[in-house]
């Protein structure tokens, strides 16, 4: 099992430990290009020391780049001294490898210069692309919170529907109790208009017993007093009378049950306009009823389809309205329940 570390883990090790012993700056870009060119034979560039280092602005390492290039002229300037050339040999042969050192340095400048632009339109595309980055997401953050306010607002009118629903069953419960307790007294007040109208019949019948009773007691007396005309026409005067009075009675307490019997027929009338009136507020409240029922589930379906926008996407959502259609009310029409 090898346990060398490859190429880069090295180079990062390495530069992770000059990071820790050399704290300044400008010395660590200087021990991390003497670390590239000598240990990993890898050309120092300004961009290469950036991304290694991550430290100052990006014009510390092209100095210190700039200066570790000239140190290594300096230091590898060719000076050729042998014994046994000639002075002017060795003058030609120093200006021969100063002539080529010269050419790979102008070489090496025009390579750093663009290496340079490079880095620069670089920097430039990047703070391009951070500020386009920047800008997506503030809008789609605004949208999230526009979607956010919707569905906290769709959420909210949910509530608002189910509390209204809510009070139009109980206004439903109410109103059904108070149409049985109506009925109950409509159905009392028949039983009792049967109960007058038999006990008006019976009285009619007893009344009219009562009549031929009469009218045959005065038959028997007429056929009694013809003989005793003279002396029973006093008599048949008072029975007379007294039939009359039996015929006003009779009459009084006809006309006083015909009276008794239109006073309950008022009352039921009222009793029935009464149930129709309150049979028409609870068709309106099953009317309203079936209205709410049908906002609360078209809110519902709006509330599923309301996608919820991630955050830091690259493309903006467009946000969608959705329209709930809410039915319209219909007017509740009252019904005369006939009995």
């Amino acid at each position: 099992m090898n346990d060398a570390l490859p190429p880069d883990a090295a180079l990062a090790a390495e530069i992770e430990r000059l990071k820790i012993a050399v704290p300044k700056t400008r010395e660590l870009y200087r021990e991390v290009c003497v670390l590239l060119f000598f240990r990993y034979g890898i050309t120092p560039t300004a961009n290469r020391l950036y991304q290694l280092v991550r430290r100052g602005s990006m014009g510390t390492p092209t100095e210190v780049l700039a200066e570790f290039w000239a140190t290594l002229r300096e230091k590898s300037r060719v000076r050729i001294e042998h014994p046994d050339l000639p002075a002017d040999l060795g003058a030609a042969a120093g200006e021969l490898v100063a002539a080529l050192w010269t050419r790979a340095s102008a070489s090496a400048g025009a390579a750093l210069d663009a290496l340079r632009g490079e880095v620069e339109a670089q920097r430039i595309e990047a703070e391009q692309s951070v500020a386009a980055a920047r800008n997506e997401q503030g809008r789609v953050e605004t949208a999230l919170e526009q979607r956010t306010a919707t569905l906290l607002a769709a959420q909210v009118e949910v509530r608002g529907l189910e509390r209204a629903q809510a009070e139009g069953r109980a206004q439903r419960q109410v109103l059904e109790a108070e149409l049985e307790q109506i009925t109950g007294t409509r159905v009392a007040r028949d039983r009792e208009l049967v109960e007058l109208r038999e006990r008006f019949s019976r009285d009619l019948a007893t009344q009219r017993e009562a009549t031929e009773r009469a009218e045959e007691r005065l038959r028997a007396s007429e056929k009694r007093t013809l003989l005793e005309l003279d002396r029973e026409r006093s008599a048949a005067t008072r029975l007379q009378k007294g039939l009359d009075e039996a015929i006003r009675r009779s009459e009084r307490k006809d006309a006083d049950h015909r009276r008794a019997i239109e006073a309950l027929q008022a009352q039921l009338g009222d009793a029935r306009h009464q149930a129709g009136v309150l049979q028409g507020r609870l068709d309106a409240v099953q009317a309203e009823n079936v209205r709410l029922q049908a906002e609360i589930t078209s809110l519902r379906e709006r509330k599923a389809r309301v996608p919820i926008a991630p955050v830091n996407v690259p493309e903006r959502p467009r946000p969608t309205r959705q329209s709930s259609a809410v039915p319209a009310r219909k007017p509740a029409t009252r019904r005369k329940k006939t009995v």
